[in-house]
């Protein structure tokens, strides 16, 4: 008896921009008959085009995946990544069957539980206890199999308190710890987890990705697993699958598969940044290294070389921003009162922060250096860094620029 669970063969779907329909009646009619009667190919999908939403397309028939082909076996643990619109939600959906493919099939041997974005699955005018007996019945359990394991998804969930209160007054963050609850002690073969997980905290998002590797490796269960924390997906996952433009990239191990995604988006990690551009600029960065692996809630030290032409007073900023560009973090030494009185020639200053405020995963560096308002140099997503997994510690002092927040127990020193 084979062990595989979930077989996808030729499976593609297409979405149409703009209006839906082909324009006319007698194309939609003519659309109807070869598909559903004839059950020939659909005409209209001869002129659809790759998913790749950073070129101007011709067609308004968009492949968001093309042609899949893949096989996942009991008790595999397999992360898909991808940049944002590789089609990995779209896939998800699929297996999931929230959605219907255009061309392909999926064979699935039993149950899927998904937790595939905020609300999924539940009703917001039900109590979370109402809500965990809905789920399980959906998924084919009796009452009394949900009864028993009741207390320990409630307890697990962290949201006893309101377990009793209708789910549209909860918070995203309330809403996905019950889910995921529900999701992970609920009797099902497989089960399905987006990038959701990313809107709980730090705390909380450990604790799921350790209840998930007791469910793959203790309980012989299948997961399928989204994320853009790369961390996590290597100290999860076994298997992967690497998303690009609706097709599949590359398959396999999941260290492989990651460095392939990390070669391709050139987001290779790296511990130091020397900039070799020529430039004219008066004031420019030379270089920037980190002193020590990073790590959450241990120290950060790190020394930036400027050269100038010029004597004149700087700051220096570094952004954090994740894989996807949403921005993270900042560490900028105007806001603690930190200013740079630079000399010709070259210049050293080293920084420290006391504990990383960061979740473990993949970070992209921006370095900014200037005064008074006045840019002197910029370079945007310099560098990859990857933070391991540590201990959660209290953050120190916050405030905001530009969009960022800004760490303030950071310490500099000009040499």
């Amino acid at each position: 008896m084979s062990d595989t669970v979930i077989k996808v063969e030729n499976l593609s779907k297409a979405y149409q921009i703009g209006q839906i329909g082909t324009g006319t009646v007698s194309r939609d009619i003519e659309r109807f008959v070869r598909t559903k009667v004839l059950g020939k190919e659909d005409p209209f999908l001869k002129i659809g085009e790759t998913n790749d939403r950073s070129k101007k397309g011709t067609s308004n028939i968009v492949w968001s995946l093309r042609d899949i082909n893949f096989g996942i076996n009991q008790g595999d643990a397999v992360g898909i990544i991808g940049k944002n619109g590789a089609g990995k939600s779209t896939l998800l959906k699929l297996l999931s069957r929230v959605t219907s493919p255009t061309t392909g099939e999926i064979s699935v041997k039993g149950r899927i539980a998904s937790l595939l974005e905020v609300g999924t699955g539940f009703h917001p005018e039900l109590t979370g206890r109402e809500n965990i007996y809905l789920n399980g019945a959906i998924l084919g359990m009796r009452k009394k199999e949900i009864t028993r394991k009741l207390d320990e998804i409630i307890d697990f969930s962290g949201v006893e308190r309101y377990i009793d209160t209708p789910v549209k007054r909860y918070s995203s963050g309330m809403y996905v710890r019950l889910a995921f609850a529900v999701a992970a002690h609920l009797e099902s073969e497989i089960l399905i987890v987006d990038e959701v997980l990313a809107v709980g905290d730090a705390e909380f998002q450990k604790k799921c990705l350790g209840k998930m590797g007791d469910i793959s490796k203790g309980e012989g269960r299948t997961i399928l697993f989204v994320s853009h924390n790369m961390a996590a997906i290597q100290n999860f996952c076994t298997k992967g699958i690497f998303l690009k433009n609706g097709e599949i990239d590359s398959t396999g191990g999941i260290a492989k598969v990651v460095d392939r995604y990390l070669q391709s988006e050139k987001l290779l990690y790296s511990t130091s940044y020397k900039n070799l551009k020529t430039t004219a600029k008066p004031i420019r960065l030379k270089s920037f290294d980190l002193i020590n692996d990073l790590s959450t809630g241990a120290p950060m030290n790190f020394e930036v070389c400027i050269d100038s032409q010029v004597a004149r007073t700087t700051e220096f900023a570094i952004g954090f921003r994740s894989i996807d560009s949403s921005a993270v973090m900042q560490l900028y030494s105007g806001h603690v009162g930190e200013f740079f009185d630079l000399k010709e020639g070259l210049n050293v200053i080293q920084g420290s922060l006391g504990s990383l405020p960061l979740s473990s995963g993949n970070y992209v560096l921006n370095f900014w250096l200037g005064s008074g308002g006045i840019e002197y140099d910029f370079h945007s997503a310099a560098m990859t860094v990857l933070v391991h997994e540590g201990a959660i510690r209290e953050n120190g002092p916050i405030s905001t620029r530009n969009g960022y927040p800004v760490i303030l127990d950071t310490k500099w020193i000009q040499k």
